[in-house]
């Protein structure tokens, strides 16, 4: 990391805060045996869970590494999940591929929750004319608002995630936002939207809340109960599934490639791989030399960022005199349009209150 963090601090040996933050965040985990322990009683907890059920888990594919080698797990594993891979409309057709093959080779079916794609297009208009930076807070809310209605839908408690520590623990709180804050996504697109939102799998705080402490639902990162390399991760993938590799970080999405191979380093300054390469050598699988190298070449292929700017623009709708002058906007930040901060403090107070009362009575230690 570097400079364009702007809230990048250096202590005295020039060793930045990110450093001291994941060695703190890393002395937090559990030890080897811990981690084992804790997988068996999840593993357990998982298939008395889903006993009578069609499925015991859900897990969402979308081709990457990480839920293709989370996927690849819960075969090992004797588990039976629901594969949803999420279609918003900006799905990489190599991506496509390899989520078909893993489920084919796999023996598990595949269910793709399809977005209404007007809606969403308009909400993604919106969040352009915002002149926001994470432009992926549409997908990646809709996406977990999905995933909690399918559990519920199934009667399914446990939700596999490919979230993990050893990859995705750095990251600037400047290059991306909160991705539950509903309120943040309605006064957006109320400013700058055009057409209601109705069929899109929306999740505020109380839904959430309801989701997590009424039908007991919740996200597991399996992948930090493991030691998880993504080189041999990938490697594994390639070998027993026949997986082929789309890229860079979450370049299974066109959109995402472009996104954060375009976008961000034009508009907002920001190369999302030095974060992402960062996490690697925090985690002992990438040498500083190596990771500077990979940022000597391009995000990606210039001609191919080329093509991928005209498809993104005319998919959205932009003339190409819209599209250059929302991205030469001022850049705005998130919080501008009003959060969900209030409604967040009201729910911990509840979360709170309860929990200190059911103490009081011996129903909570």
């Amino acid at each position: 990391m570097d400079g364009s963090d702007p809230d990048i601090v250096f202590d005295e040996e020039g060793v930045s805060n990110h450093w001291h933050e994941y060695q703190a965040l890393m002395a937090t985990q559990p030890d080897a045996g811990q981690k084992k322990a804790r997988l068996e009683k999840l593993l357990a907890d998982i298939k008395a869970d889903g006993a009578g059920k069609d499925y015991d888990c859900v897990i969402g594919l979308s081709g990457g590494v990480d839920s293709s080698y989370v996927t690849w797990l819960a075969k090992q594993w004797d588990l039976r999940p629901l594969i949803v891979h999420f279609d918003n409309g900006w799905n990489n057709e190599l991506a496509v591929r390899n989520i078909e093959n893993i489920c084919k080779k796999l023996g598990f079916e595949l269910h793709t929750f399809v977005m209404d794609w007007e809606e969403f297009r308009d909400l993604q208009r919106s969040y352009f004319k915002a002149s926001v930076v994470d432009l992926e807070v549409p997908t990646d809310h809709m996406i977990s608002g999905a995933l909690y209605r399918l559990a519920a839908q199934h009667k399914l408690k446990y939700m596999l995630s490919g979230l993990n520590f050893a990859t995705e623990s750095v990251m600037p709180p400047s290059w991306n936002y909160a991705k539950f804050d509903l309120e943040n996504i309605r006064n957006i697109h109320k400013k700058f939207g055009t057409k209601p939102l109705k069929k899109l799998p929306a999740l505020g705080v109380w839904q959430k809340a309801w989701y997590q402490l009424i039908r007991g639902i919740h996200s597991e990162a399996v992948l930090d109960l493991i030691d998880y390399n993504k080189a041999e991760a990938k490697a594994l993938l390639i070998r027993e599934l026949d997986w082929v590799d789309y890229g860079g970080k979450h370049y299974e999405s066109l959109f995402t490639r472009f996104y954060q191979g375009y976008i961000l380093p034009r508009k907002f300054g920001v190369d999302k791989r030095k974060a992402h390469l960062s996490n690697l050598i925090l985690s002992g699988q990438m040498t500083r030399d190596e990771a500077l190298r990979e940022l000597q070449q391009p995000t990606y292929d210039e001609v191919l960022q080329e093509r991928d700017k005209a498809y993104v623009r005319k998919k959205l709708g932009f003339t190409e005199s819209e599209f250059e002058a929302v991205l030469n906007l001022p850049n705005q930040r998130h919080e501008v349009y009003g959060t969900d901060k209030t409604q967040r403090e009201r729910y911990f107070r509840i979360v709170g209150a309860l929990g200190k009362a059911m103490r009081a009575v011996g129903l909570k230690r």
